[in-house]
C-alpha cells in the first residue's frame, strides 16, 4: 500500500477537519444527477460529456461529487476534471462549479478484478450436486467445469464472457484481468486463428466497456515434473513456441484495441521450471505476470513431494518474484512464506467468494497485511460477482478463523476504507492499470454509490462504505464511469437487454441444442 494510502486512507487531522464532513452529520445521498439516461457503450462514444470547460487544459468532462474517496481520505465537494483520453486531471475538494454535472451519490474509485475466468459464470448454479462419495471438493468441481467445457463453442464462449463482464460492470468493476486458459475448440485442435478465444474476451470486454488486461495462459502438464496432458485439458495446451506465437500476435493488437497484454502461467504443476523461465521473458518488458499457487492442500503435498518445497517458496527461490507478480490465492502459505511473499513486492491475488465455493481454505489475510503485503480481489470462477461481496467474505473469513472483529482496519479508518483502499490499489499494480484511485493522472474509473438502497441512506460518510460491504445492501452501485465514460446509469448498461439475449441463447444450445 503506497504512502497516500497510509493510515488507513485518512487525511491529516487539519485535513479532515477542514475537508470531511463533520462525523456528527448524516450524509444524505439522494440529490438527483445532472445528467439523466445512459449513454452507449464503448470507449469512442462521449457524446453526453460535457464538452469546452478548458480548451486550455483539454477537459472535455468535469463533475462535482458531494463526497469523494481521494487518497488522503473522504472529501466533501470535489470537483474531478477528466481529459479526452479518459484520465483525471485533477479531483479537487471544498470547490463550488455549478457548469460541473453532480453525481448522484458519493464517489469511490471503481475496482479493479484481478482475476477472472469468464466463461465459469455459466457453471453457476450447476455444481450444487454433491459426488456420490459426499466428499466433494475443487478436484470434483473441476471434473463438472471440463464436461461443461466439451459443449462451449467459440460464439457461446463470447456470449458468457460479454454477461459476464456486464455483471461486472453493474457490480462496480471497471477494469478485469482474464486469465484465460481455453485456447482451442472443443478437441482441442487450434482454431483457424489460433487467438479465436482471446478475441472472443477482448470484444467482450469492448462491448461493455471495461479495461482489459488479457493474460493468455501457458497450460502444458497435467501435474509436478511434466506429467502429460490429459484429453480432457487439451483446450488449454501450448507449447512454448505456440504460446510464444499467440503472445506476438495479441500484443501487436494490445495498443490499437487498448488492452494491456500479460503473461501466465497456469501454475507450479502445469508448467516446468524451463518452460517458466522461456514464456515469463515473453511479452513487453513490463507485462504483469500471474500464477495460481497453493489454492489446494493436495497441490501443497504434491509440490513437496516433487520438489521438497511447496509451491509459494518454491515460486519465491526460483522465480524472481517482484512488484511485476500477481500470485492468485496462495491460500496455503507457512508464516515464513507469507511474509516473504508480503516483502517480495507481489500481489496476493484473491477470490474469496471463489475459495469459499470450492472449500479452498482460509488466506493468512492478517499477517500478509501486517507484513506489508498488497493484495487484490477479483471474480475468478463468477459464481458471484460482486467487489463488496469479496472484501465481505475477505474480512469474515478472518473474524471466523480469529474470533475477532475489524480484522483488515486500519489505525483511524473503518475496516471498510481499509479493504476498499487496499484492494483498488493492489489489484491496479497486478493489472499494470493506472487505476485505483480518484487523484490526477489515474484513469477516470469511478463508482457512484446508489442513495436509494436504505442501508446507504443518511449514513455518516465514515460509515459509506462499511454499509455498502456488511450492511443489508442489495444494490450499492448506482453509476459505473470507466476510462471517463459512463458505462452503467441508475443500475443500467445501454447494451444489457441484447447481451442477456445472447447468453440464454447460449445456455439454451448447451442444454437442448441449436435451436
Amino acid at each position: 500500500m503506497p504512502a497516500r494510502w497510509a493510515r488507513a486512507t485518512h487525511a491529516s487531522r487539519r485535513q479532515r477537519a477542514r475537508r470531511r464532513i463533520g462525523r456528527h452529520c448524516a450524509f444524505s445521498i439522494t440529490c438527483q444527477s445532472a445528467v439523466i439516461g445512459c449513454r452507449g457503450a464503448g470507449r469512442g462514444n462521449r457524446s453526453d460529456r460535457r464538452r469546452g470547460l478548458s480548451a486550455a487544459g483539454h477537459i472535455s468532462h468535469r463533475l462535482h461529487a458531494r463526497a469523494a474517496l481521494l487518497p488522503g481520505g473522504w472529501a466533501r465537494n470535489v470537483t474531478i476534471d477528466i481529459d479526452d483520453a479518459g484520465a483525471i486531471v485533477s479531483a479537487q475538494p471544498d470547490a463550488s462549479d455549478t457548469n460541473a454535472e453532480l453525481l448522484a451519490g458519493p464517489a469511490i474509485p471503481a475496482m479493479p478484478n484481478v482475476h477472472s475466468h469468464a466463461f465459469q459464470r455459466a457453471l453457476a448454479g450447476r455444481t450444487g450436486r454433491a459426488a456420490r462419495s459426499r466428499d466433494d471438493s475443487f478436484w470434483t468441481w473441476r471434473e463438472a467445469m471440463y464436461a461443461f467445457l466439451r459443449r462451449v463453442d467459440a460464439d457461446v464462449f463470447g456470449a458468457i464472457a460479454a454477461q459476464a463482464y456486464l455483471e461486472m460492470a453493474k457490480a462496480g468493476y471497471a477494469t478485469v484481468g482474464e486469465f484465460h486458459y481455453v485456447h482451442h475448440d472443443a478437441e482441442g485442435k487450434a482454431y483457424a486463428d489460433p487467438a479465436e478465444l482471446a478475441w472472443r474476451i477482448v470484444a467482450a470486454a469492448e462491448e461493455v466497456g471495461l479495461g482489459l488486461t488479457l493474460l493468455p495462459v501457458f497450460y502444458a502438464h497435467a501435474g509436478f515434473g511434466g506429467a502429460e496432458i490429459t484429453d480432457k485439458q487439451r483446450r488449454f495446451a501450448h507449447s512454448v513456441d505456440s504460446y510464444a506465437r499467440l503472445i506476438a500476435t495479441l500484443s501487436a493488437a494490445g495498443p490499437e484495441r487498448r488492452f494491456v497484454i500479460g503473461i501466465a502461467p497456469h501454475s507450479v504443476r502445469a508448467v516446468t521450471p524451463d518452460e517458466l523461465a522461456e514464456i515469463i521473458r515473453l511479452g513487453p518488458a513490463n507485462a504483469p505476470l500471474h500464477i495460481h499457487a497453493a489454492e489446494q492442500t493436495k497441490e501443497v503435498d504434491e509440490c513437496v513431494a516433487w520438489s521438497s518445497m511447496r509451491p509459494v517458496d518454491w515460486l519465491l527461490k526460483h522465480a524472481n518474484i517482484d512488484r511485476r507478480w500477481c500470485v492468485v490465492h496462495a491460500t496455503h502459505m507457512t508464516d515464513d512464506e507469507t511474509n516473504a511473499l508480503a516483502q517480495s513486492g507481489a500481489v496476493a491475488g484473491l477470490a474469496p467468494t471463489t475459495e469459499a465455493d470450492l472449500g479452498d481454505g482460509t488466506f493468512p489475510a492478517e499477517r500478509y497485511v501486517a507484513s506489508g503485503g498488497a493484495l487484490g480481489v477479483g471474480s475468478d470462477s463468477n459464481t458471484f460477482i460482486d467487489p463488496f461481496a469479496e472484501l465481505r467474505q475477505l474480512e469474515w473469513s478472518q473474524r471466523l478463523h480469529l474470533h475477532r472483529r475489524n480484522v483488515l482496519g486500519g489505525d483511524e479508518s473503518t475496516v471498510g476504507i481499509s479493504l476498499w483502499a487496499r484492494a483498488a490499489h493492489g489489484g491496479a499494480q497486478a493489472l499494470a492499470q493506472k487505476t485505483g484511485a480518484i487523484a490526477k493522472g489515474y484513469r477516470a474509473d469511478l463508482v457512484v454509490l446508489n442513495g436509494g438502497d436504505a442501508a446507504l441512506a443518511h449514513q455518516e460518510v465514515d460509515n459509506i462504505l462499511d454499509a455498502a460491504i456488511f450492511g443489508p445492501c442489495r444494490q450499492p452501485v448506482r453509476d459505473v464511469m470507466s476510462s471517463g465514460v459512463w458505462i452503467v446509469r441508475d443500475g443500467h448498461h445501454a447494451r444489457e437487454a441484447e447481451i442477456f439475449a445472447r447468453y440464454r441463447a447460449a445456455l439454451r444450445s448447451l442444454d437442448h441444442g441449436p435451436t
